[in-house]
């Protein structure tokens, strides 16, 4: 006899969103998590009344009205509009590539003048198949912008030369020739009110949820606790690394109070200089528009990842992506465990992807009711 309908590996996003949808159809879930926290990589941690995005910034967009109006049952949100700015040798830019960055880079004024410029640049560079990530970008949008704004962030974040990266990691680059600072285009945007723990204590809300608790240590004890799993770690790991591990880029994270009221006037900063160790500083008060006489800003470092670290990207080359195939095909024999979120799916996610993804497979496990 099992005590539960679900046994739910994760309490991020994609478990989170599962097991209300499980709890809201009637059946019994546990949710299980290893860090002493719900919420996964979407975690605020208060600090002085300001809310730290812990594993690095988290700004909610989509398109899709279904999945707003399903998170909006839990939280409100903000106004919140992502406009992040990139620093180069003390020189300020604004992102993502538009008229005003490309007015700061080369002075010019109109959408012509700006297209003319980097028209030109690609024409000197007469690059007609890209070998690699340098010759992409520069063949997309010239050589000043490769060089100042995404030569050295890239470096930083792979930790590779941007010659030995393949070129389809930056296969399309948003260029716009409007003064329009908006990162996203999407139709909704915003900061939950309150931080991003709420959301998820919403989504939790009445589910019973195992903090500081691990799966693999109690692997024969959780398994039958209930007839369906829903596993939302690294699928290597599930499997016992059989066919070897995937790759993933980490993050190594400096948080620091200053007892002044505004240190960037921003969200987030990138410095794309190869010489400045992190990749960006965020400033968290900015994304709820806090009036607290202190602040908190957060240091960002690219690392390689190593057991023991937070995977963050996975490294979607040929290589890895072959051996996640090998575990995908061993997971579809699996038809009691559902795999779900970016760490079992292998792919980079945004947050309203994994919403979706687990909607799309609570509403497809709902039909074998």
């Amino acid at each position: 006899m099992h005590s539960y309908d679900y046994l739910i590996v994760g309490a991020g996003l994609f478990g989170a969103v599962f097991a209300r949808e499980m709890t809201n159809a009637g059946k019994k879930c546990l949710v299980i998590d290893r860090r002493p926290h719900i919420g996964g990589n979407t975690y605020c941690k208060e600090i002085e009344g300001i809310n730290v995005h812990w594993y690095g910034p988290h700004i909610f967009h989509t398109n899709d009205k279904e999945i707003w109006d399903y998170v909006n049952q839990f939280v409100s949100f903000n106004h919140y509009i992502h406009a992040p700015t990139a620093i180069f040798q003390g020189k300020v830019y604004n992102l993502p590539f538009n008229m005003n960055t490309f007015h700061q880079m080369w002075g010019v004024i109109t959408p012509e003048e700006a297209q003319a410029k980097i028209q030109e640049q690609i024409r000197e560079a007469g690059i007609t198949q890209p070998r690699n990530l340098e010759e992409q970008a520069i063949s997309l949008v010239g050589r000043d912008i490769f060089e100042k704004l995404i030569k050295g962030y890239t470096e930083k974040q792979w930790g590779k030369s941007c010659k030995e990266l393949p070129p389809f990691i930056i296969k399309r680059l948003p260029v716009r020739f409007t003064y329009d600072n908006n990162y996203f285009n999407d139709r909704y945007q915003g900061i939950p009110i309150g931080g991003y723990n709420r959301l998820t204590e919403g989504l939790l809300a009445g589910i019973e949820v195992r903090l500081n608790t691990d799966y693999f240590s109690e692997k024969s004890y959780f398994d039958q606790l209930a007839p369906k799993i829903v596993y939302t770690g690294k699928i290597d790991e599930f499997f016992d690394y059989r066919f070897g591990e995937l790759e993933y880029r980490s993050l190594r994270f400096e948080h620091e109070i200053l007892e002044k009221e505004n240190f960037q006037g921003n969200a987030q900063v990138n410095y794309t200089d190869v010489n400045v160790p992190y990749t960006r500083i965020v400033e968290h008060k900015h994304f709820e528009f806090g009036r607290q006489p202190i602040t908190v800003i957060t240091r960002e470092y690219s690392k390689k990842w190593q057991k023991g670290d937070e995977p963050y990207y996975p490294i979607n080359d040929e290589k890895n992506n072959a051996i996640f195939k090998k575990y995908e095909t061993l997971a579809q024999s699996l038809p009691h465990v559902i795999f779900g979120g970016r760490l079992a799916e292998y792919r980079y996610y945004d947050m309203h992807q994994i919403i979706g993804s687990a909607l799309v497979k609570a509403r497809k496990e709902k039909m074998s009711f």
